[in-house]
């Protein structure tokens, strides 16, 4: 991780510590709800982290979070995603978001985003994958974090219409930013906005996996 600022913004005496957490019911199930937690990570700077459950498995969601053309077609408030350049387990995407803010204003942040692509890894009950991601021109001072779709066999599944030994393939995207807008920016502008666009964006990786 990274260490907290201590330049011009000078650090917060409740650095590290949870600021919020919520947790966003989609259905009357508690399966379907969204959980982000907020930590402030200096006066002007957020570590934002949020989860979802979804119902396929790891290659689906896999292959969709890293169809990077494509995200703007179900993604609303992402405006561009065009892929610069394409390696093995590396890609260079310049994207650009749009947001209504306060007041009529409307926030177009754009940026140049490396994704490092990670392998498969095994795990005792199931398997994960992570892709960090870096911002290294844009709109922001600090924009970098990971994605992590972790995949767990459930037996089970606590539901009536399958065997108790079923198994189902149940995974966990999970999304986390550090972010710090660029000092013409308060982090307290963009804070709620960008929790209600990583939960719609969560929703919407969910949507597309289960189609």
């Amino acid at each position: 991780g990274n260490s907290p600022d201590t330049d011009m913004d000078g650090g917060d005496d409740d650095n590290g510590e949870v600021s919020k957490q919520e947790w966003f019911d989609e259905s009357d199930s508690g399966d379907d709800a969204i959980r982000i937690e907020i930590r402030k990570m200096g006066r002007n700077r957020r570590l934002i982290q949020a989860t979802i459950g979804i119902e396929a498995g790891l290659e689906r969601v896999w292959s969709i979070l890293t169809d990077y053309e494509r995200l703007p077609e179900f993604i609303p408030g992402l405006a561009v995603s065009k892929l610069v350049e394409k390696g093995e387990k590396f890609a260079r995407v310049f994207q650009i978001g749009e947001q209504d803010l306060p007041l009529g204003l409307r926030f177009n942040a754009k940026g140049t985003m490396d994704c490092f692509e990670g392998e498969v890894e095994m795990l005792s009950n199931g398997r994960r994958r992570e892709m960090e991601f870096m911002m290294v021109e844009g709109d922001f001072q600090v924009y970098e974090g990971k994605w992590c779709v972790e995949e767990v066999r459930v037996v089970g599944f606590g539901r009536v219409h399958l065997r108790f030994d079923s198994v189902m393939r149940r995974t966990m995207l999970s999304y986390m930013v550090d972010v710090k807008p660029k000092l013409w920016l308060p982090v307290q502008l963009v804070e709620n906005r960008l929790c209600n666009e990583i939960r719609r964006n969560l929703s919407c990786f969910r949507h597309e996996s289960q189609k």
